[in-house]
C-alpha cells in the first residue's frame, strides 16, 4: 500500500507530466506554425513520450491500492520567439521536471517506501537524457543563429526522431522498456 503522502506528491507529478505533454504540444503547434515540420515532429515525440510519463505515475498509484486524482492542468506557454527560445523553454522545464523527481525520491525515503525506488530511479535516469537532449538543441540552435540554411538542417536531423511504440495509454507501450 502506497502511503498518503507519496500518492499525493505522485499526484501532483502526473499533472506535471500532463503539463509537460501540454507544453510540448504547444511547441509543435508553434513550430508547425513557422513551418518547421522536422521541429514539429520532434516536439510530437516529445509530447507522446511526456503522456507515458504521466501514465507510468498513474499506473504506479493504482498499483499500489493508491487513488489517482487527476488535477486541473496550467496552459503553460503557447508562443515563442525563436526556435531557439522554445528549446531553451524545454530545457528549462526538463530540470524543473528534474528537480520534480527528486522531491518524489526525498519523500519516498522518508517514508521508507521502497516500492516506489525503481520507478524513481528510472526517471532519475530518464531526466539525465531529457535534459541532454532538449539542451543540446537549444545550444545548437544558438550557434546557427539566424543562418536560415542551418536552421533548416536542423529542421531535417529533428524530422529522424522515431515515436515511442504504441499508445501511451496502452501498459505495452511502457513496460518493456
Amino acid at each position: 500500500m502506497i502511503g498518503e503522502r507519496l500518492c499525493k506528491a505522485l499526484n501532483d507529478q502526473i499533472k506535471n507530466e500532463l503539463e509537460s505533454y501540454y507544453i510540448y504540444l504547444s511547441m509543435a503547434a508553434y513550430f508547425h506554425s513557422i513551418p518547421l515540420d522536422g521541429m514539429a515532429h520532434w516536439m510530437r515525440c516529445q509530447a507522446h513520450e511526456e503522456m507515458i510519463h504521466a501514465m507510468k505515475f498513474f499506473d504506479h498509484i493504482i498499483d499500489r491500492g493508491g487513488r489517482v486524482e487527476l488535477q486541473n492542468l496550467s496552459q503553460l506557454k503557447t508562443t515563442w520567439s525563436s526556435p531557439a527560445e522554445a528549446f531553451r523553454d524545454s530545457y528549462e522545464h526538463e530540470k524543473f521536471i528534474s528537480g520534480k523527481i527528486n522531491d518524489l525520491t526525498t519523500i519516498a525515503r522518508e517514508e521508507k517506501d521502497y516500492a516506489a525506488e525503481p520507478l524513481l530511479a528510472w526517471f532519475a535516469d530518464e531526466q539525465i537524457e531529457e535534459e541532454a537532449s532538449t539542451g543540446k538543441v537549444a545550444d545548437e540552435l544558438e550557434m546557427v543563429g539566424g543562418d536560415k540554411s542551418g536552421l533548416l538542417l536542423l529542421d531535417r536531423e529533428l524530422a529522424a526522431r522515431a515515436f515511442p511504440a504504441g499508445s501511451p495509454l496502452d501498459r505495452t507501450a511502457y513496460t518493456a522498456a
